[in-house]
């Protein structure tokens, strides 16, 4: 009679080990995925207490308390290639205000997606309206060739180097 209860018992052990090593590897797996940039949570506007973003007053801009960027809240109508995205950002002083504007790198862009959105677009409506569900580009250029560059597609928001620096994307400027 012993036999049996030694057996279910190691099986039992042998399952909690796997459940718990599942749960180790889970855990594992979301800080390197956040450390990475490839996740970010966002809150915004008095959804939580620590306040990410920040609203200018003339809603013009919004401000990162995390990343400590301020970013261009609406977006211009229409498509760029990547030069003229980078060219739209750097000179653009009558639609975006102050200086030092430019197109954000890949990890800055991916910093504003919003997974939790449960439709299009993935970033947060409150904080930035008006955002359509399309690609963007970002001022990182693939290192496997000069056709290519980074762009993150707020439809999902993941990120791609699909589409070539002549394509048209949107853009969305950083300082």
């Amino acid at each position: 009679m012993a036999e049996p209860a030694r057996s279910g018992n190691i099986r039992t052990a042998s399952a909690r080990k796997r459940r718990a090593m599942k749960r180790f590897l889970w855990t594992i797996n979301v800080i390197i995925t956040v450390a990475a940039g490839a996740i970010v949570p966002t809150t915004a506007l008095g959804k939580a207490s620590t306040g990410r973003f920040v609203v200018a007053v003339d809603s013009k801009t919004v401000y990162d308390n995390r990343t400590k960027l301020t970013w261009q809240r609406d977006v211009p109508g229409g498509t760029y290639t990547w030069a003229n995205a980078k060219t739209y950002c750097s000179s653009n002083t009558a639609a975006l205000p102050g200086t030092g504007w430019r197109l954000p790198g890949i990890r800055e862009l991916l910093s504003i997606v919003d997974r939790k959105q449960k439709t299009s677009p993935a970033i947060d409506p409150a904080v930035f309206p008006n955002t359509p569900a399309e690609a963007f580009w970002s001022a990182s250029p693939f290192q496997g060739g000069s056709s290519f560059a980074w762009y993150v597609d707020f439809i999902y928001g993941g990120s791609s180097i699909y589409y070539g620096v002549t394509h048209g994307n949107r853009v969305r400027c950083v300082r």
